[in-house]
């Protein structure tokens, strides 16, 4: 592991050419106004993620990674339903680009993103919009930055907003590296959680350039088919979730309502009516049995 050397914007590497903003550095600035691993940060804690599977999960508030790719502009992602973190399935709609349906998506909600009604305030929960906005980058741990390659795709509230002092969303991090002449893909970046805030959202700060030779392998890890799925696909994709699949017919035709009998005339009846004397029932009335209903219940979770 690289021993730690504070970020300094005057100690420019001679791999850094002053002026230039790299390709990375330009997807995450903003405006000014097949299968993978990936990095989730669902309950404020850092995941890793394999397929789907939670393989390792760390306890520390923060966590040093280095960018080595990013998506080029901030994408969308839409669920017809709440969305289910035990069950989890593909989404209705996403947009890589932000302004269109991806061709895939089965249930399209508008032809174009401004003018869909997913895209409104108030479509989603409380004044939020149903569609959300994600952005979507390629990652390598800052301790084995020549490992495995992640996504990690983040939620509207760690992409924008101001900074506060030393902690920066996304976008504010990106501008405050370029106006040093500086990139993502240059520094080791660390990850820290937003201790205030009542969803996970993230700060993002500078810890120190890359050295020649790291620089180097971060250039080769952000050409690779890993980071690549990492910025296109969704996270269902990247997990290798389905939507799931129908429910299989029950072979034959359902019985048609059978007819109900024809009352039968009793004797006692026709003579002239006595008046009996109802006795109640003896005991407490019987509870109606729960086993259908629990059956019913492990059917239901087994269909999950």
């Amino acid at each position: 592991m690289n021993s730690i050397v504070e970020f300094n914007a005057s100690q420019v590497p001679s791999f850094v050419k002053k002026g230039e903003v790299s390709t990375i550095a330009k997807a995450l600035m903003g405006s000014a106004g097949g299968g993978g691993k990936r990095i989730s940060i669902k309950g404020g804690v850092f995941r890793l993620i394999s397929d789907g599977k939670e393989v390792a999960s760390i306890e520390d508030r923060h966590l040093d990674v280095v960018v080595v790719n990013a998506a080029p502009k901030v994408s969308r992602i839409f669920y017809l339903g709440k969305y289910d973190e035990q069950n989890p399935a593909g989404p209705d709609c996403w947009s890589a680009n932000g302004e269109t349906p991806d061709p895939k998506a089965e249930n399209k909600q508008a032809s174009a993103c401004a003018d869909c009604p997913q895209n409104i305030s108030g479509s989603g929960e409380g004044t939020s919009r149903a569609c959300r906005y994600q952005q979507r980058l390629a990652v390598a741990l800052a301790n084995d930055i020549q490992g495995d390659v992640m996504q990690l795709t983040l939620p509207a509230q760690s992409i924008f907003g101001k900074e506060e002092g030393d902690n920066r969303p996304l976008q504010a991090y990106a501008r405050f590296l370029a106006a040093q002449n500086a990139s993502p893909d240059q520094v080791i970046t660390r990850l820290k959680f937003d201790t205030k805030a009542a969803v996970p959202k993230l700060f993002f700060k500078a810890m120190r350039w890359l050295t020649e030779e790291e620089y180097e392998t971060v250039q080769t890890q952000g050409a690779t088919t890993a980071a690549v799925n990492a910025i296109t696909m969704t996270v269902a994709q990247v997990d290798k979730v389905e939507k799931p699949a129908p429910a299989e017919a029950i072979a034959g035709a359902p019985p048609k309502a059978a007819k109900k009998p024809k009352s039968v005339a009793v004797e006692e009846e026709a003579e002239e009516p006595v008046k009996r004397e109802e006795k109640a029932v003896g005991g407490a009335v019987p509870k109606k049995s729960g086993n259908l209903a629990n059956i019913v219940n492990q059917w239901d979770e087994t269909d999950d």
